[in-house]
Order: C-alpha cells, then sequence, then structure tokens
C-alpha cells in the first residue's frame, strides 16, 4: 500500500484535480519518497509500455542475433501483437468466469462493508485531528487491474468543495491508515479479489467533516496533546 499526499511524492503538482475523487492510475506517475526496491518495481510493472517492450524484447534480440531475420521478423507484427496480447490478457489478468469464482457474493459484501467502516473511522479521527469542520472528506482506496502479480494499492484522502485537493498527511497520519485499513481479516489481496469480481477498482468513502461529533474531537485533542506532556518531577 502505497499513501499517495502532496508531500508524500516527489511529483506532488501531479496530484491537483478539479474533482474528487482523482483517479491515478494511467493518468499520473506515481513516484513516492518512500518505497523499497521492491515497491518500485512493481510500480514499474504498472507501467503497460514497459511491458510491451519487454513483451517484445525477445524479436529485438532475434534480429540483432540473426540480422539476415531482421526483415521477416519486422513483417510480422500479427505474431508480435498475439504475443503481447497472450502476457497481458493470459497472464496477467483473468477472464471475467475466473474474476466471479475468486471470492463468492457475501464475502465479497462483507469485505466492502469492512473496508466502509475502517474508512469512516480513519476519516473521522482524521476530521478530528485536521480540526475540519467543512466540506466532505474521501478516503480513496484505487488498486491496479493486474492479477497475478502482487496488488499495488494507492490510497488517499481527498477534500471536496470550492477547491478540491488531496490532502497532507503527516507521519502519525499516514501510520493511522496503514494499521487501520488492511489486516488478516481484510487484505490487499482480498480488495483486489473484490475488486476483479465487480470489475470496480477505485473505492471511494466518504464522510461529510460537519458530522464528526464532539468528543471525537475532544479525543483528537487529547491525543494530540499526549505526546507533548512532560513527565512530573
Amino acid at each position: 500500500m502505497i499513501v499517495i499526499a502532496p508531500n508524500t511524492v516527489f511529483n506532488p503538482a501531479a496530484l491537483e484535480t478539479r474533482q474528487v475523487p482523482k483517479k491515478m492510475f494511467r493518468r499520473i506517475g506515481i513516484l513516492p519518497r518512500r518505497a523499497g526496491i521492491g515497491t518500485w518495481a512493481r510500480i514499474v510493472f504498472d507501467v503497460q509500455i514497459l511491458r510491451y517492450l519487454v513483451a517484445l524484447a525477445p524479436f529485438v534480440i532475434a534480429m540483432l542475433i540473426w540480422p539476415r531475420l531482421a526483415f521477416p521478423i519486422a513483417q510480422a507484427p500479427i505474431l508480435m501483437v498475439l504475443l503481447v496480447g497472450l502476457i497481458e490478457m493470459k497472464m496477467l489478468r483473468v477472464s471475467k468466469t475466473a474474476r466471479a469464482g475468486m471470492i463468492d457474493e457475501d464475502a465479497a459484501a462483507r469485505g466492502l462493508d469492512t473496508l466502509r467502516f475502517r474508512a469512516r473511522t480513519i476519516l473521522t479521527r482524521l476530521a478530528a485531528g485536521k480540526a475540519l469542520s467543512r466540506h466532505r472528506l474521501h478516503l480513496v482506496v484505487e488498486q491496479s487491474e493486474l492479477a497475478r502479480v502482487p496488488p499495488l494499492t494507492l490510497v488517499s484522502v481527498q477534500l471536496d468543495g470550492p477547491d478540491p485537493q488531496l490532502l497532507p498527511l503527516d507521519a502519525g497520519e499516514q501510520r493511522l491508515i496503514r494499521e487501520a485499513l488492511f489486516d488478516d481479516d481484510l487484505t490487499e489481496r482480498d480488495l483486489l479479489r473484490i475488486n476483479l469480481r465487480e470489475d470496480i477498482f477505485l473505492r471511494d468513502v466518504a464522510l461529510e467533516a460537519r458530522g464528526v461529533s464532539a468528543h471525537a474531537r475532544l479525543a483528537a485533542l487529547i491525543e494530540q496533546r499526549a505526546p507533548q506532556a512532560q513527565p512530573a518531577q
């Protein structure tokens, strides 16, 4: 899971939006500030044109090794298209029938209920902690459509209103999202199975900021002040 916010990516200008929820896959480059080699490899793998180039690499290599075959190979575009199609549609994706069998309808409904409950809990704490009292908050969870590789999940908090935007998130807020959204009962892979079944890869859970209770705001204030409290001498 990658938490996307203006202060967590190298290209915050790409996050500017005119409406929410903002869709990111295939529309902007994902350049997280903190990511391991495995995460970067997964991000690069999701770039479609790069996958095409890798799929066609054997043809290029063959032309370099056997120059006499360069012209015949270059004249066989149908074979190249078939190879790309085989990799994209058979190796990386699953058929509509197979999608339906990945998770049953009841389990999918329970998973989405869990996601919505957790998302609203996170948004409530964020709205209280940031003292937001207007507009609508959205927790947007977007996943890559590729089925046979590790899930790539982007999570952001977006603010609706006259000036729609992705909200900056400090370290504590990022940690809250990482710890509260997924666990063993609902994993990123579980959500991907649900998304594949329903062919929906962007989940948007909204919360009206004015609906956050005074109790939640007080709890957030106490939580913020707690780390600053000094032990009595």
